[in-house]
C-alpha cells in the first residue's frame, strides 16, 4: 500500500512535466501540418480574409434586392477586376523599367567615381574602399591554370601531352510557334493564376454559405452556451471586417500619396512604387521601409546629382510618421486587440511556416485566436499572451505598484486613467479595491513589516502626486494608453455624483467654515491611506476637510476648535475590528468638537448591505458608506441641508446606492 501511494505522489508530482510535453508536441504537431499543408491552407486562409473585406460589399448589393449568388459574383468579380488592374500596371511598370535600366549605368559610374574621389583621403572609408575595389577585381581575375592556349603554343602543348581535339558542337533551337510562345509566357503564370482562382472560388462559397459555416463553427465549438459562442463569432467577424476595411483604405492612401510624391519628384515607374508602398505596408513595423528602399536606389540611379536621393528619403521620413503615429490610432483605436510583441512574434512566425505571405496574414491570424482566447475558457491563455488587454486587473496592477514601491509609474497610469474617468471614480475602483487586496494579505500575515512600509510609502506618493491634479473631473487631454483603455473600459462610466463639485455660497452657512469636514483615520495598518484619500476627495469637491489620526482625538485639548466650523466627522476604518470601539470613538470625539455636527462612518471592507442598518445602529452613526462614491454623495447632499436636518436621510441613500 505505502508502494502505491509512493507511487501516486511521484506521477502527480510529474503529471506537470507530462503536461508540459504534450503540449509542446502539439504544438509542434500543429506547425508542421500548417507547414506542410501551405500549398492549401494559404488559399483557404486568404479567401476567408477576402471575405470579411467584400461582406459589407455583398450585404450592400443585398440591400438594393439583389439576389444573394447574384451579389456575390459581382463582389467576387469586382475584386477579380481590381486584382487584374493592379497587375497589369504593376507588370507594365516593370517592363517599362526593365527597357530603361541600362540607360543609368553611366550615372551609377558617375557617381561611383565621386565617391572614390571624395574618399580617397578619408583614412578608414578610403581604405575600406580600396579593399573592396581590390576583392573585386581578384573575382573578376581568370583562374590560373584554366586559361586558353594561343595557337602559338597549341603545337608545343600536342607534343607533350597527346589530348583528343575537341569536337565543335552548334546547338540550334527547336522551331518556335505559336504553341510554344504561349506555353514559354504562361509556364511562369500558371501557379500564381491557379492560387488566384482556388481564393476567388473559396471565397464565392464562403459568402454564399456564411451563415450555414457559421452554424457549423458553434456546434463544433459546443452548443451548449449559445450566447457566448455567438458574442465569440460575431467579436471576430466585426473586429476582422474592421481592420481589413480600415486597413486596406489607409495602405491604398498610403500608396497614393507615396506614388503622387515619386511622380512629382520624377523618380521613374511611380505607380509601381505607390502599389509596392501600398502592400508592404501590411507587413507590420518594417513593410513601409523595405518599400524605400527600392525608390531610393533608383534614384541615385537616375538623378545625375542628389536632388531626387533626397527628396525621395524626405518624402518617406515625413509620410510614415504621420501616417503610422497620428492617423492610425485615431482610426485603429485599440480594434487590433494584439500586443506591440505579439505582433513581432506572429509576424516571425507565420514567415517561417508560410513565406512572405504569412507577413500579410500574420496580424488577422493572430486576432482570430486573440478572440477565441477571449471567449473559450480553455484557450485564455492566448489572450493573455497575445492580447492587449492587461494581464492583471487594475486593482491588482495598483497593489502590485504599491507593493514594488513605484509610485511614479502608478501615478503616470492614474493620470492617463484621469483623462476619461473622476477622481472619485479612480480612488474608489482602483484605489481602495486594490488596498482592499493588500489589507486581505496583513490580515494573513503574508506582509512583512519592510514590505508594508514600502506599502505605506508608496501610497502616500501617490496621494500627494495627485493632490496636483486640476480638478477631480475628466480632463479629456491627449490619448490614453493601452493600459488606462482596459481599466476605463473595465470600470466603466463615472456615477452622477462625481461630476458635482460644490461652492462656497451653494453651502447651508453650517457648512461655511474653514474646515466643515473632519477624516478621522482609523488605528489599522491602511487607514490613514484611504483617509488621506477622502480628504483629498471632499477638498477637490468644494469641501474643505482636515484629515487626523486616530491618536489626535485622544489628545486634550483636540488639535482643533470652534473655529474649525465642523459640520461633519468622518471615521475612515478598512478593517474595524470592534463596533463598539468605534461608538466609543464617535461619543468621545462629539463631545470634544463644540457645536454640532453629523457623523459618519466609513467601513470600507464591508460588502453585505442587509447588515448597514444594524452596524449603523451599532456605531451610533448617522450615515454608514461602504465606498468612497457613497461617502461624497451623502457629504455633498448634507451640505446643502442644516446639520440637525440630515440624520436619517442617508441612511436610505447608502442603502439604495449599496442595492
Amino acid at each position: 500500500m505505502s508502494d502505491d501511494i509512493i507511487l501516486a505522489r511521484r506521477m502527480r508530482d510529474a503529471l506537470p512535466v507530462f503536461i508540459a510535453v504534450a503540449s509542446l508536441g502539439l504544438a509542434l504537431l500543429i506547425a508542421s501540418m500548417l507547414y506542410l499543408g501551405r500549398d492549401v491552407l494559404v488559399p483557404i486562409a486568404l479567401a476567408i480574409l477576402l471575405s470579411f473585406v467584400l461582406a459589407p460589399l455583398v450585404r450592400l448589393l443585398q440591400k438594393i434586392r439583389l439576389p444573394r449568388s447574384l451579389a456575390v459574383l459581382s463582389a467576387v468579380v469586382v475584386a477579380a477586376l481590381s486584382l487584374f488592374m493592379l497587375g497589369t500596371v504593376v507588370f507594365g511598370q516593370v517592363a517599362q523599367l526593365a527597357a530603361d535600366l541600362p540607360r543609368y549605368q553611366t550615372n551609377m559610374q558617375d557617381k561611383i567615381r565621386s565617391i572614390r574621389a571624395m574618399s580617397a583621403d578619408s583614412g578608414a572609408f578610403g581604405r575600406a574602399f580600396d579593399v573592396l575595389q581590390n576583392l573585386g577585381e581578384q573575382l573578376q581575375a581568370p583562374v590560373p591554370g584554366n586559361d586558353k592556349p594561343t595557337s602559338g603554343d597549341e603545337s608545343a602543348l600536342a607534343t607533350d601531352v597527346k589530348t583528343p581535339r575537341p569536337v565543335p558542337v552548334e546547338v540550334r533551337e527547336a522551331g518556335s510557334g505559336p504553341l510554344t510562345t504561349i506555353t514559354t509566357v504562361l509556364s511562369p503564370l500558371l501557379h500564381p493564376l491557379a492560387s488566384i482562382g482556388l481564393v476567388l472560388i473559396f471565397a464565392i462559397f464562403i459568402l454564399i454559405q456564411r451563415e450555414d459555416l457559421r452554424n457549423r463553427f458553434i456546434r463544433l465549438a459546443g452548443n451548449d452556451d449559445l450566447q457566448r459562442t455567438t458574442a465569440a463569432i460575431d467579436d471576430a467577424a466585426s473586429r476582422l471586417s474592421r481592420l481589413f476595411l480600415t486597413q486596406l483604405g489607409l495602405n491604398a492612401g498610403f500608396g497614393v500619396v507615396i506614388g503622387i510624391g515619386l511622380w512629382i519628384i520624377g523618380v521613374p515607374s511611380p505607380a509601381l512604387w505607390g502599389i509596392l508602398a501600398g502592400a508592404l505596408r501590411f507587413v507590420p513595423y518594417v513593410g513601409a521601409v523595405i518599400s524605400a528602399v527600392l525608390p531610393l536606389g533608383l534614384a541615385v540611379a537616375v538623378d545625375p546629382g542628389w536632388s531626387m536621393l533626397l527628396w525621395t528619403a524626405l518624402l518617406f521620413i515625413v509620410i510614415e510618421p504621420i501616417v503610422g503615429h497620428a492617423i492610425e490610432p485615431l482610426v485603429y483605436g485599440h480594434s487590433t486587440g494584439l500586443s506591440p510583441i505579439a505582433v513581432i512574434v506572429a509576424a516571425t512566425l507565420w514567415t517561417f511556416l508560410w513565406g512572405p505571405i504569412g507577413l500579410v496574414l500574420a496580424t488577422p491570424l493572430t486576432v482570430c485566436l486573440v478572440v477565441l482566447g477571449r471567449h473559450v475558457e480553455r484557450l485564455k491563455f492566448l489572450d493573455i499572451l497575445l492580447g492587449d488587454r492587461p494581464a492583471l486587473s487594475p486593482r491588482q496592477i495598483f497593489y502590485q505598484r504599491m507593493l514594488a514601491g513605484d509610485p511614479d509609474e502608478a501615478v503616470e497610469q492614474a493620470r492617463d486613467f484621469l483623462k476619461e474617468r473622476a477622481l472619485a471614480t479612480y480612488y474608489d475602483e482602483v484605489a481602495l479595491e486594490g488596498l482592499r487586496l493588500a489589507q486581505e494579505d496583513i490580515a494573513r500575515g503574508s506582509i512583512t513589516s519592510a514590505r508594508e512600509d514600502v506599502l505605506k510609502h508608496s501610497i502616500n506618493r501617490l496621494v500627494e502626486d495627485l493632490a496636483t491634479i486640476e480638478g477631480p473631473l475628466p480632463s479629456h487631454r491627449g490619448s490614453v494608453g493601452a493600459e488606462a483603455a482596459a481599466a476605463v473600459e473595465t470600470i466603466g462610466p463615472d456615477r452622477d455624483i462625481a461630476s458635482l463639485v460644490r461652492s462656497r455660497d451653494d453651502m447651508h452657512p453650517d457648512w461655511r467654515g474653514s474646515t466643515p469636514v473632519l477624516v478621522v483615520a482609523g488605528q489599522g495598518a491602511l487607514d490613514q491611506a484611504v483617509a488621506s484619500m477622502l480628504g483629498q476627495l471632499f477638498t477637490k469637491h468644494g469641501l474643505a476637510t482636515r484629515v487626523v489620526t486616530h491618536e489626535a482625538i485622544t489628545q486634550d485639548p483636540p488639535p482643533f476648535g470652534q473655529d474649525d466650523g465642523i459640520a461633519l466627522i468622518c471615521f475612515s476604518y478598512l478593517d474595524a475590528l470592534s463596533t463598539v470601539h468605534i461608538r466609543y470613538a464617535a461619543r468621545r470625539l462629539r463631545r470634544s468638537v463644540p457645536g454640532r455636527q453629523n457623523v459618519m462612518v466609513g467601513l470600507w471592507r464591508q460588502r453585505d448591505p442587509s447588515t448597514l442598518e444594524a452596524l449603523r445602529r451599532a456605531t451610533s452613526a448617522q450615515v454608514l458608506v461602504t465606498s468612497l462614491h457613497q461617502a461624497l454623495t451623502a457629504a455633498i447632499d448634507m451640505s446643502g441641508k442644516p446639520v440637525e436636518a440630515a440624520p436619517r436621510s442617508h441612511v436610505a441613500i447608502a442603502e439604495r446606492q449599496l442595492s
